[in-house]
């Protein structure tokens, strides 16, 4: 079986986890400050603070940018549901949005139309590894005065107008769970230009400390270990080579993949596209439904997912919410498929993917 998703570590990661594991400092310390000052570097911001996983990251951010109960977080329905949750742990509203259809990202026009008095922030998702549009997003917060948050969990290396994203809004929050990008084991980084910011995370983080066993806020424990910080070093430094062999296999399969009703992802001008899915779309002229196409596709050992088959409005979760109408979302969810498209997948797999699919029937 050709897995959808799968992580890709070696002997460097086990060699780095063993010297953590040897030296006895398995918990943060220096190995967790070398991670996060290599990964500001990368991303070209000032800050940046590991926490125990992408979620946190969000959560964290949220609480030190003081989002609080009777405040509204405008997020797109169309991601996984960690987006919006980390706003309601908070007590917050999240105010669900549509996406655009072509890049799945959230659509600045739905944005403008939900600010209310006590709307907040935004969150946008680089979703599947794309980055939304940035620009017209940014201008909508800073004319309402909102916060911009950036979701970077699928996103890791990924460019907009040239610079990497995690560094345009007031802070960008990525994950470090097994299938993304680059792994830690489970893990997450939040990055910043703001200092005070990234210390007020810190506090967050780590039971509200700022000094030790002075807790002067309420805090979470959320930090990350020297033991996950040594795997995120050596993957780090492989990101790039990931990103590479994931843009390869995409364009491979946007080159051959030649069916009838099946549609290939679309990348924004301007953007660099790291794939951390490649999403196709079965349309309705497609020779056979969703469900019957992904288990033709198991039948070839060829793994496949949906991400994400129910909007975030439409999760019993949110569903009695409000009357939310997000009716891009509630389409894409009916149509979109991830193929395998991580840097274990092998030009042969690609070649025999395509042709699997070219010869649906």
């Amino acid at each position: 079986m050709i897995p959808v998703g799968r992580p890709l570590v070696g002997d460097e990661e086990i060699a780095a986890v063993t010297e953590v594991i040897r030296s006895g400092m398995l918990a943060q310390g220096a190995v967790v400050t070398a991670f996060e000052d290599e990964f500001a570097a990368y991303c070209g911001v000032q800050e940046a603070v590991g926490t125990n996983s992408g979620t946190a990251a969000l959560h964290a951010v949220l609480l030190a940018l003081g989002i609080k109960a009777g405040d509204e977080v405008i997020v797109p329905s169309f991601t996984f549901i960690a987006t919006a949750t980390a706003v309601s742990m908070c007590g917050a509203t999240p105010v669900m949005v549509d996406v655009e259809m072509d890049t799945y990202t959230i659509n600045p026009e739905e944005i403008a139309e939900h600010i209310t008095p006590r709307t907040k922030a935004v969150i946008g998702v680089h979703l599947f590894g794309q980055s939304f549009d940035i620009l017209p997003v940014a201008a909508i917060c800073d004319e309402h005065d909102l916060f911009l948050v950036e979701d970077c969990a699928q996103a890791h290396g990924a460019q907009y107008n040239g610079e990497k994203v995690g560094g345009f809004g007031a802070a960008g929050c990525f994950s470090f769970y097994p299938t993304k990008n680059m792994t830690t084991g489970e893990g997450g980084m939040v990055t910043t230009n703001d200092p005070e910011l990234a210390a007020r995370v810190r506090r967050v983080i780590n039971h509200g400390q700022s000094d030790k066993y002075l807790h002067t806020e309420l805090g979470f424990n959320l930090r990350m270990s020297n033991l996950n910080a040594a795997i995120g070093r050596v993957q780090l430094a492989k990101l790039d080579g990931f990103n590479a062999q994931r843009q390869a296999n995409a364009a491979y399969f946007n080159e051959n993949l030649k069916c009838a009703g099946l549609s290939t992802p679309y990348c924004r001008d301007g953007s660099v596209h790291v794939y951390h899915q490649y999403v196709v779309e079965v349309g309705d002229d497609f020779v056979m439904d969703r469900e019957a196409f992904m288990a033709y596709l198991r039948e070839k050992e060829i793994g496949s997912a949906v991400h994400y088959p129910m909007p975030v409005h439409m999760q019993p979760l949110y569903r009695d919410s409000g009357n939310v109408v997000c009716p891009v979302s509630d389409a894409l969810s009916s149509r979109v498929l991830s193929l395998p498209v991580h840097p274990g997948v092998r030009l042969s797999d690609c070649e025999y993917i395509c042709n699997i699919i070219n010869e649906v029937e």
